[in-house]
């Protein structure tokens, strides 16, 4: 939902003029920290956390005073952004005070407070994010170095949607040690739920309960890793009112009812709603036909744009709004489906989810960390397709179709790879669940290349390509064409490819199909010339067999061990089949050995062949798990580390006797 730009408001705050700071008395919270030991570390680290202190006082009327503070030695030059603090608020938050300090080696502190701080709402369209509430604020600590300590608190009043908080006490950089607090009013209670880290028992004293870690982990960041929810250690915390009623959410159903009581109304028909299926479905003889239509006029005809004041956040502008405007965002857009779903007797739910796999899970508590909304749509019996893959049964609602209004480019009846083996919250009148949403078949996503070529004596290589995507690999490529303005710029992405491929090559023609008609696969259809291919030596001539694109990654090659899981947006299929007419003047010398190689995980096939004067080159790549454990991380290194290899291996040809 939100996604805030920052770079530009970061630029302006560095860019400033110096911020006037004054000697100061530091809290005895600073002073404490400062001959403390520096946690653990590597040569690397360019900050660590000394003291971290979260302080949550409960208010009878359900809102919640919080006060954060850290203390954080520079290691690094990397490490001075920890200087620029931030904190945003919304309608239901305000931040009532912010204060900073700075402590060099030999000198006196310095502080700087309110008066310094810089407040902006959110700047620009993000993503279709029009306008929305949040502001946000930035204090920056003047003359930040390494070898400095900083110093920090901020406060801020909350009237939450639920009663609950969460603790998050892991960082990207090591923490030494770590406090949370909470004071209830009298005849309150709350619920703790630990998530990536053992129990750990509180200390009471009145009113007031304590938490305190010691020596916690940095999470370093990797590419292709979980997302922070699904790792990250944090304490979740359910807050009970006296006699256990409230805002508080004790199940998933909880939270389903919260949701569609917000959403009910918003589903209400317009004449012009009705008028506009009648003129979509009239001409679709089948009722699978008419659900087509109007997924794709929602999908294409109804803009992503984001309206999110206050509880918009989180509740769906009305459908017969949406329809008039034409645009919304995901909730929007997904009330609107299901609002014309019903005119044709279909009934549709939400499913409320978050769009990094892993964020929630069937391990974690109740809570409203969602980002997204698609649809679960009921098929009536009787609607059977090989098209519709994203299919569950659920014993109330018989057989549903996932499907994502919001996404352009995933047709009705898949998910997108994001959306795959994750969990999102399945809205219902009469009980709400978590429910596990499906992964693709393999089959469904991958690109599929084929080449027809020529070598000539002088190691010239021309030709023609078509390459043939589907699924996400599609959708990936639409996006890339999509967003070019001339038809000159179109032919961006095989340029590339290309470039990847030869060091000099000319592209004589590239055509594609099927661009918007995204329930086909994409084709693209191209003819280029390569003037040196094959490398001349004396009477021999080297090729390489595997004549564009790869597989190999060099994801695993860092010098640190990997520290977790790998993800992929999903299961792929890719294959490549190139035939190289050879020379006449030339035999073959010396061809690679076949490559066989299976893992859970990943496969890895690929084959030359000679018949005659045509060589063949063959390969497939499969990805076979969303998700790579770590403890398999060397294998996988192993396996790019081979279609590397094989990718670079070479055909030798010599000269005839008399060519």
């Amino acid at each position: 939902m939100l996604r805030f730009i920052l770079a530009i408001f970061v630029a302006a705050v560095l860019a400033g003029t110096a911020i006037p700071a004054m000697a100061t008395t530091l809290p005895a919270w600073v002073q404490s920290q400062l001959t403390a030991p520096v946690p653990d570390h590597d040569a690397k680290t360019a900050a660590v956390i000394l003291y971290s202190d979260t302080a949550i006082a409960v208010r009878s009327n359900g809102s919640l005073h919080r006060v954060v503070r850290r203390v954080i030695k520079i290691l690094r030059p990397e490490g001075i952004d920890y200087g620029i603090i931030r904190a945003d608020a919304d309608s239901q938050s305000r931040i009532t005070g912010m204060h900073g300090w700075n402590v060099a080696p030999g000198a006196p502190p310095v502080d700087v407070d309110e008066r310094e701080v810089v407040e902006s709402g959110v700047l620009g369209v993000q993503e279709g994010n029009l306008v929305d509430d949040v502001r946000t604020k930035l204090l920056r600590i003047p003359a930040v170095v390494p070898g400095n300590i900083i110093a920090y608190e901020y406060s801020r009043d909350l009237q939450p949607y639920m009663l609950a908080d969460d603790w998050v006490f892991q960082d990207e950089i090591p923490v030494r040690e770590s406090h949370y607090s909470l004071e209830l009013p009298s005849g309150w209670s709350y619920k703790a739920h630990w998530i990536n880290h053992a129990d750990t028992p509180a200390t009471t004293s009145g009113n007031r309960t304590l938490w305190m870690l010691t020596d916690l982990k940095a999470i370093r960041g990797e590419p292709q890793m979980p997302p922070w929810e699904a790792i990250s250690g944090r304490l979740a915390l359910s807050l009970v009112p006296p006699g256990g009623h409230g805002q508080g959410f004790d199940t998933w159903s909880d939270v389903g009812a919260w949701y569609l009581n917000l959403a009910k109304t918003q589903m209400a028909s317009s004449a012009s709603i009705k008028q506009q299926v009648a003129m979509l479905t009239a001409a679709q003889p089948s009722l699978l036909g008419k659900i087509q239509a109007l997924a794709n006029f929602v999908q294409s005809d109804v803009r992503y744009v984001a309206i999110e004041l206050g509880i918009g956040g989180f509740q769906p502008h009305a459908a017969a709004d949406v329809f008039t405007h034409r645009y919304g965002d995901c909730k929007d857009k997904s009330t609107l489906l299901a609002t014309m779903l019903k005119e044709i007797g279909v009934d549709a739910n939400y499913v409320i989810v978050n769009s990094e796999r892993g964020a929630i899970s069937d391990s974690t508590p109740p809570n409203l960390g969602f980002d997204h909304v698609i649809l679960a749509i009921q098929l009536p019996a009787g609607i059977e397709s090989p098209t519709l893959l994203a299919i569950a049964t659920q014993e109330k609602l018989g057989r549903i179709l996932y499907f994502d209004p919001t996404d352009t480019y995933t047709p009705l009846g898949t998910l997108s790879g994001p959306l795959q083996d994750g969990f999102g919250l399945l809205v219902t009148a009469d009980g709400s669940k978590l429910v596990h949403l499906p992964v693709m078949p393999i089959a469904t996503n991958g690109l599929r290349r084929t080449g027809h070529l020529t070598l000539d004596a002088s190691g010239a290589l021309r030709g023609d390509v078509m390459d043939t995507s589907f699924g996400d690999t599609a959708s990936i490529a639409r996006s890339a064409v999509e967003t070019r303005n001339l038809n000159t710029d179109q032919i961006k992405p095989i340029e590339s490819l290309m470039s990847g491929s030869f060091p000099t090559f000319t592209l004589t023609s590239a055509t594609i199909r099927n661009l918007r008609a995204h329930d086909q696969p994409l084709e693209w259809h191209y003819n280029f010339e390569v003037p040196r291919f094959a490398e001349a030596s004396g009477d021999l001539l080297t090729l390489r067999p595997c004549v564009l694109g790869t597989k190999a990654s060099g994801l695993l090659e860092t010098k640190e061990a990997r520290a977790n899981d790998i993800e992929f947006d999903g299961l792929q299929r890719d294959t490549d089949a190139f035939e190289i007419t050879l020379p006449p003047s030339y035999a073959v010398d010396d061809i690679p050995q076949p490559l066989d190689l299976d893992y859970p995980f990943a496969s890895y096939h690929s084959k030359t062949e000679v018949t005659g004067h045509v060589l063949r080159y063959t390969r497939s790549f499969e990805i076979k798990q969303v998700s790579v454990p770590v403890s398999q991380a060397a294998q996988l290194k192993d396996l790019y580390r081979a279609i590397l290899n094989d990718e670079r291996a070479l055909v030798v040809l010599h000269r005839a006797a008399g060519g």
